[in-house]
């Protein structure tokens, strides 16, 4: 083996400030120093040899002088030490003075300490000398037999890597263990000596399996895991054995252990497709998320339900269970209810969606009653959501879902209640049948309306609904009621003038003689009213917002007013009621012009408010027919169109998903017989064992593994030239938290290259977790090297290095070649994500740093420059397509994008087409880019003006 191929086992990160000892003081350590200067000795030889020093003149003072210690400490250190130093001369051959530590091996495993035996054993298991091990086998033998389970498990790990490594060692490794197996009582033990047959005969581990098949249930859940693990890799290699082993994994869906339920749970699911097992699975996922209390196991399973869901056959099983699922919602923490709360309204049916109601209708009430958590709001606003996607797509709920609801309308949470109002005005519009409903429920929670937001929504359902004499006069009285005494201003104008009522009761404070600066005496006393002056007396809610300054509400007041005015006069006939109802609309614009007009209000009235109240007096005025057109049918009209587009919108995108779950077939497609399939061929199904390990070893890059050449060649950045004596090129692996380098180092001279370094550092947030070690290039020789970088956050960063070398034979310095810097992509950790144009709202308002980049490209379309960016960033642009169809020579567009360490990016493009220079006129503008951090705000800023640059090219 290379040294680039050894493998280490053991790593040790020691901060390394002084200057490392010298070779004859260690030695004069180990040799006559005492215990705790042996052990302190010991460990910076170790941390040297970790650190590529060679020391091969402290090997033979160690076996003379720290060997026969019988010091525990030390005992540990060299093992650490075994592990690591050279055991071979250059030429591969086993260094003589190993015969003397293999002597030692064999004291130790006979030694009567278990831990020492124990340890020992352990060690065995990372050597990979075949010369070492070979005296030692009648001594690992002979620890299967010791009276300690600490000693007799490590004993079985080590014949299982012996057995492994080296065959002709041990070759009758399964038939000892099986023997040993049978005979076992210990949970720990028995498990390994399990594993061990299931990797090296097979055959054996199901014989042992059969003859305890019934006892499954009272073993250990570590050899239980082991079980589930034999079971499906036999079911998959040969499916007919799957009736033998299937009542097995029912049994141990009934295990105290979770881990044990949750692998038995997905193995179920692989095996087999039938209704009572895909229910049992889910049954069983559902009781670990519910009885588990880590939020990240919840959410891992849930995953695990939301997979099964995807399957149309199993989606109807799951349909049963949806009531079980939304037990969940007792969970706390938002992200799980979250999930829950999406996989019970994909799952629900005309079955069940009368109970999924009654229970979200149940949690919208208990969270009225909790006391005010940061997470509560927005948990409401989430049962909200859920309850309108309920009642959109199963109308007849609506009716049940609307009374409840409308009562957050009154909430202080502003979230919730736009939510309410948005789902409210879409029910008001489709149901017909609701309407009065609706209405009547809106004039009850109408005046205690805390937001003027959700006050404006309010008074324009109202005033576009409300058809009928009676209703219109409730809204007038609400609106009165509202607004408090008129003419404001000279109500308001008294109120700060009037002095205190004698009806209020007056208390005087207690008298108090004072001394005045010129010596004589004053009394000084105290009135104070029972109730708060008029001034700070609660004003009614309409009234407040208009002394605040905002007048949005006003003309939103007038238009309503106008609507109900003009419809009154078409239900009423008698002339004087109908002049009666409209001269009382007037007066009411009126008095709220007079009020925008005068001082009080803390900002004036805008041009375009006024405006528009003196032009729905106007319209009152003279009710013409047109006008009553436009105010009661032309504005409806746009609401049926909005609401319809987004119907189709959300079919639309339905349907797409609907389309991706469809399992499609070809007409040539080869038709499957699971009966006559060949044993080699089943493998045609992914093992789950294999991907979980991958996917905890970082190889989760699903992109790669579609056109795997293509993608690696992409990634591979030289860094060397052709002509420099050591070449190197780096295949850069992007996993999600971490970079893995391979670089590949070719010795392109006719010398020996001895000590070649790969030197790394980084710039940004990038960290280097371990030094690369040493090695020896022979002449033209290649290496692999590799090199992890730890990220801490979506930033650009670099790599940058030199390779130092010694020539053999040479007396000069060390030679060093300066490697070309490596840039890491930001676009590998940004995903396209979505979020609602009220959330990106919130977040542009938050977001702290902001990045304007100007847009340089000699792109002539707006729409290719916007796809191009798009592309060029991972960004998923927020706007409807909709809204950036047609040409009028500007586009506006907002995108948004999060990163794998849920940080967001924002950016609102604002480009032109400027027409006066003619149709070849390069695209011009701005590009806002907005984020929490300031490295994701410049690096994308960086990235897209690179793609910018390659462009104008």
């Amino acid at each position: 083996m290379t040294a680039a191929e050894n493998v280490c086992y053991t790593l040790i990160n020691v901060p390394m400030d002084s200057e490392p000892p010298s070779e004859i003081s260690l030695k004069n350590d180990l040799e006559k120093g005492d215990v705790k200067s042996k052990t302190e000795a010991l460990k910076k030889v170790i941390i040297m040899i970790l650190n590529g020093e060679k020391l091969p003149g402290l090997l033979m003072t160690i076996i003379r002088f720290v060997l026969p210690l019988q010091d525990h400490t030390i005992k540990k250190l060299l093992l650490v030490f075994w592990e690591i130093v050279p055991k071979t001369t250059p030429d591969g051959r086993l260094l003589h003075e190993m015969i003397l530590v293999c002597d030692a091996y064999r004291k130790d495993l006979q030694h009567p300490n278990e831990f020492i035996r124990g340890s020992t054993l352990r060690f065995l298991c990372k050597l990979k000398e075949a010369e070492l091990l070979e005296p030692l086998m009648p001594a690992i033998r002979a620890c299967l037999e010791h009276r300690h389970s600490y000693v007799r498990r490590n004993a079985v790990l080590a014949i299982y890597t012996i057995y492994r490594n080296f065959e002709h060692l041990i070759p009758d490794a399964p038939e000892l263990i099986h023997d040993f197996l049978v005979n076992e009582k210990d949970a720990s033990c028995k498990r390994n000596a399990f594993m061990m047959l299931i990797h090296a005969d097979q055959d054996r581990a199901l014989d042992y399996l059969s003859t305890c098949i019934d006892q499954v249930q009272t073993f250990g859940d570590i050899l239980q895991l082991v079980i589930v693990e034999l079971i499906y890799k036999v079911c998959h290699a040969n499916p007919s054995e799957r009736a033998r082993f299937i009542r097995c994994i029912y049994n141990l869906l009934q295990s105290s252990s979770p881990a044990v339920k949750y692998e038995a749970a997905g193995t179920l699911v692989t095996l087999s497709s039938a209704p009572t097992a895909i229910k049992a699975a889910a049954q069983c996922y559902i009781d670990l998320i519910i009885k588990e209390s880590d939020n990240n196991v919840k959410l891992i399973v849930l995953d695990r339900l939301v997979e099964l869901k995807e399957h149309p056959p199993h989606e109807r099983v799951l349909q049963d269970l949806v009531m079980d699922i939304l037990r969940v919602l007792s969970t706390p923490d938002l992200e799980v209810r979250k999930k829950t709360l999406q996989l019970a309204l994909d799952l629900v049916s005309s079955r069940n969606v009368e109970e999924l109601v009654i229970v979200l209708k149940k949690e919208v009430i208990k969270t009225n009653n909790v006391s005010e958590h940061e997470d509560t709001d927005k948990y409401r606003q989430l049962l909200v959501r859920t309850l309108h996607s309920c009642s959109v797509r199963f109308p007849d709920m609506a009716g049940n879902v609307i009374p409840v609801l409308m009562e957050f309308l009154s909430d202080s949470n502003e979230a919730a209640a736009a939510d309410v109002l948005e789902f409210v005005r879409e029910a008001i519009q489709r149901f017909d049948n609701l309407r009065m409903l609706i209405v009547e429920k809106m004039l009850e929670v109408f005046h205690a309306i805390k937001s003027v937001k959700i006050y404006r929504g309010a008074l324009w359902i109202l005033g576009e609904y409300c058809s009928t004499k009676e209703d219109i006069q409730s809204v007038m009285t609400e609106v009165r009621r509202s607004l408090g005494e008129i003419p404001i201003v000279e109500s308001e104008i008294k109120k700060e003038a009037g002095d205190l009522k004698p009806e209020e009761e007056i208390t005087v404070g207690p008298v108090q003689k004072l001394v005045t600066e010129m010596g004589t005496y004053a009394t000084q006393s105290a009135l104070s009213s029972s109730r708060p002056t008029k001034k700070e007396e609660d004003r009614p809610p309409l009234r407040g917002f208009l002394l605040d300054g905002d007048f949005f509400v006003a003309a939103s007041l007038a238009t309503t007013l106008t609507k109900i005015a003009l419809r009154y006069v078409a239900l009423v006939q008698e002339k004087k009621k109908q002049n009666s109802f409209v001269a009382e609309a007037m007066l009411l614009m009126a008095t709220v012009l007079h009020l925008g007009k005068s001082s009080l209000p803390k900002k004036p009235i805008t041009d375009d408010d006024v405006d528009r109240i003196s032009l729905c007096l106007k319209v009152l005025s003279e009710c013409s027919p047109l006008m009553n057109d436009i105010f009661n049918k032309e504005c409806r009209q746009s609401l049926s169109q909005m609401l319809s587009a987004k119907l189709e919108e959300e079919k639309l995108s339905q349907k797409k998903e609907s389309e991706k779950r469809n399992v499609t077939v070809q007409p040539d497609d080869p038709i499957s017989f699971m009966q006559l399939t060949a044993k080699n061929e089943m493998n045609c199904k992914e093992d789950q064992f294999q991907l979980s390990l991958l996917a905890a070893m970082g190889n989760t890059q699903r992109k790669e593994a579609a056109d795997p050449l293509a993608s690696k060649l992409n990634k591979v950045t030289q860094l060397t030239g052709f002509s420099d004596p050591v070449y190197a090129e780096a295949y850069v692996h992007v996993n999600q938290y971490d970079i893995v380098l391979d670089v590949l180092v070719v010795n392109q001279t006719s010398d020996t290259l001895q000590n070649c370094t790969l030197e790394l550092a980084t710039l940004g947030d990038l960290k280097l977790v371990e030094k690369p070690s040493p090695l020896t290039l022979a002449p033209h020789d290649f290496a692999n090297i590799k090199a992890n970088v730890k990220v801490a956050s979506t930033e650009n960063g670099i790599i940058f290095g030199n390779i130092v070398y010694d020539v053999s034979g040479a007396a000069s310095d060390r030679n060093c070649v300066v490697l070309s810097d490596i840039h890491i992509d930001i676009m590998d950790y940004i995903q396209p994500a979505t979020c609602t144009d009220a959330e990106f709202r919130q977040m542009w308002a938050e977001f702290e740093w902001e990045n304007k980049v100007t847009v340089n490209t000699n792109m002539v379309d707006l729409n290719d420059y916007l796809q191009h960016i798009l592309k060029s960033t991972n960004m998923k642009c927020l706007t409807p397509e909709k809204a950036l169809s047609g040409y009028c020579g500007f586009m506006a567009a907002n995108l948004y994008a999060r990163s794998i360490f849920g940080e967001d990016a924002l950016a609102n493009v604002s480009i032109e087409k400027p027409i006066h220079q003619g149709p070849d006129a390069a695209v011009t503008g701005h590009i806002r880019i907005r984020a929490k951090s300031q490295g994701m705000a410049l690096s994308l800023g960086d990235k897209i003006n690179l793609s910018q640059k390659k462009t104008s090219i």
